[in-house]
């Protein structure tokens, strides 16, 4: 029992019951299935996203995000006049996490593959791109990167998975694939 202290203070030196020997040896081989199955998950299980990630400041990418929007806007939609970004096939692209939006939203070309760069110049806001579900921490003063190839047309709706304050349920952003 562990509600009393062990009658003998030196424990280490007591002798292993067979049933914790069994146990350890399980969670012990449990543990290396796992940890050896970490690569084969990565290169052929699709689940984690091979990305880079920069230092940078809120001020140099937000200059990056604006450049990528005064180049390449086709229109500007909803209320608030968010631009829809249309960059040409194989482009660095940007998008922006900030109270409550993401910034600009994007149209790209089925097929075609992207440089997706992502930041926040305030919180840490989660990206998570729907239906795909497809899932990241974007932290300010870092700048993820990620190859994206859509491989279907629709409208995807991108949504921030980490509470950022009250408007959190506001920040949804899109991406257009043509």
């Amino acid at each position: 029992m562990s509600l009393t202290p062990p009658a003998e203070r030196i424990w280490w030196n007591e002798p292993i019951e067979a049933v914790e020997l069994f146990w350890v040896a399980i969670a012990l081989v449990w543990a290396l299935v796992m940890f050896f199955m970490m690569p084969y998950w990565h290169i052929y299980g699709k689940q984690n996203l091979s990305s880079e990630a920069y230092r940078t400041t809120p001020e140099m990418y937000t200059k990056k995000v604006q450049a990528m929007v005064d180049q390449y806007t086709i229109r500007k939609e909803t209320t608030r006049d968010m631009p829809v970004v249309a960059p040409p096939a194989g482009a660095d692209i940007y998008m922006l996490g900030r109270l409550w939006e993401w910034y600009p939203a994007l149209e790209l070309e089925k097929g075609q593959s992207y440089r997706l760069h992502l930041s926040s110049v305030d919180w840490q806001h989660g990206f998570s791109l729907q239906p795909e579900n497809i899932n990241l921490q974007v932290i300010p003063g870092y700048e993820m990167v990620i190859k994206i190839t859509p491989n279907k047309s629709g409208e995807y709706s991108v949504i921030c998975n980490e509470y950022c304050g009250i408007g959190h349920h506001q920040m949804i952003g899109k991406i257009y694939v043509k």
